[in-house]
């Protein structure tokens, strides 16, 4: 069977790798470089300078004379790029790889760079581009892609957006010395994360020096000068550099979908449970549903995508999909904030331990964070919350107790290493 698929980010490349184990041929078209913008200008990138961001803050902590060198770091960052892309190469050597932009011909047909490519199975996964504000001067600001292009460290940066991107550059350019502001709308930075996990990040990156302005509409940008409305009172700060991150949009245009009869909207590529769209034999995975744009939803949407064409049946929990922000303190989430417990009528009790109470913390200076579980009346957990060093590889202990539908009972009786920090999940788990 042959299956073409649009789009060389983690979705797509993952799909195929995973495709041509079970015997298709296999074609992947894609716009940009392998890896998509998660490998190329996105996740891989921004976490190669969080960790240049990390060293410094530590140095710093330890009494270390440390000037930050923004041109190494973006060296480094390269090299990594570079490095990672040239292994999905490798790994793609059974795939026919076609440089291009893709646009539906028919259902079964796509053309690129004026060559038609047909298949029995088409997976969509062209990602998303970078959202704006229609606001004047938008066009003026930086996109996160530019933010990694810069050579010239800034001295003061305005971030537009209180969401991952925004405060993960925001955390980053701090650390390298920059006067930061985040404006974000929202009542509270990152809207879709637990409000107590936000407001106690807002708290500590404040504390870094952070300026951070919520309920802040902003109006216009002008030559460094971006004008904002907060409680009817009009503000303006001005910055050398202005990042818009106010989100992604589906990246939908030129692909003719309409050619193809596949229903899509202003949100995204419409799909099912198996990620099966409008179409018969096209289906699509990834930002460009529109649904959680993360690059492991990505990967795992292709899995169960290949196992509806397969004729296959999986046990993938696309309701505990984790999620990361790599900001100084880093924050993980996974399952139900305690406000959707409550939207959904759910008795809830909450579990919290803290950082600065765990000895491997206070050993490594680390003591800005704390754990929050929340357990239904069953005694399962129904969602897990994490600020603090490492949280993005401690979450995963809930997300897999999560799948399995452990009690709290259950993983109480799970041992934890000392001194580690996976202690401040077991004395979260312990507080009951």
């Amino acid at each position: 069977m042959r299956l073409l698929i649009i789009g060389g980010g983690p979705g797509g490349y993952e799909t195929a790798l995973e495709a041509v184990e079970c015997g298709f041929e296999v074609t992947l078209i894609t716009e940009g470089p392998l890896g998509g913008t998660c490998l190329n200008e996105g996740c891989i990138p921004t976490k190669t300078l969080c960790h240049y961001a990390e060293l410094i803050e530590r140095n710093r902590r330890a009494g270390l004379d440390v000037k930050p060198d923004l041109t190494q770091a973006m060296t480094r960052k390269q090299a990594v790029v570079e490095q990672l892309r040239g292994g999905v190469e490798m790994l793609l050597k059974k795939v026919q790889v076609i440089y291009g932009k893709a646009r539906f011909k028919d259902p079964r047909t796509v053309i690129c760079n004026d060559t038609e490519y047909s298949a029995d199975k088409i997976i969509i996964a062209a990602g998303s581009v970078s959202g704006s504000l229609p606001v004047p001067g938008a066009g003026s600001c930086l996109t996160s892609k530019e933010m990694l292009e810069l050579t010239d460290l800034p001295k003061s940066l305005c971030v537009i957006g209180g969401g991952v991107i925004g405060l993960e550059f925001a955390s980053i350019f701090r650390s390298f010395g920059c006067e930061v502001t985040v404006l974000e709308f929202c009542p509270n930075i990152l809207p879709r994360f637990d409000s107590d996990l936000a407001k106690r990040l807002r708290q500590t990156l404040s504390k870094r020096g952070i300026n951070i302005e919520v309920q802040a509409e902003v109006t216009g940008i002008n030559d460094g000068r971006v004008t904002y409305i907060k409680k009817e009172k009009e503000f303006t700060v001005s910055a050398d550099k202005v990042l818009m991150a106010v989100g992604r949009l589906p990246n939908v245009e030129g692909l003719n979908l309409e050619a193809a009869g596949v229903k899509y909207t202003r949100h995204g590529i419409t799909v099912n449970g198996k990620f099966e769209t409008s179409a018969p034999d096209i289906l699509a995975i990834g930002d460009v549903t529109g649904g959680t744009m993360l690059a492991h939803a990505a990967i795992f949407q292709g899995c169960r995508a290949l196992n509806a064409i397969c004729g296959k049946s999986d046990n993938i929990r696309f309701d505990l999909i984790p999620a990361a922000v790599f900001t100084m303190p880093e924050v993980a989430s996974v399952g139900l904030t305690e406000e959707q417990c409550k939207e959904q009528g759910l008795q809830v009790r909450c579990l919290k331990s803290f950082y600065r109470a765990n000895g491997k913390a206070v050993s490594m200076d680390e003591t800005d964070g704390y754990c929050k579980l929340i357990v239904g009346e069953d005694g399962k957990i129904e969602g897990a919350h994490i600020m603090g060093a490492h949280a993005s590889d401690l979450i995963h202990e809930f997300v897999t107790a999560m799948n399995v539908g452990a009690t709290l009972e259950d993983v109480k009786a799970v041992i934890h290493a000392h001194p580690t920090l996976s202690e401040v999940l077991q004395s979260a788990i312990h507080s009951s």
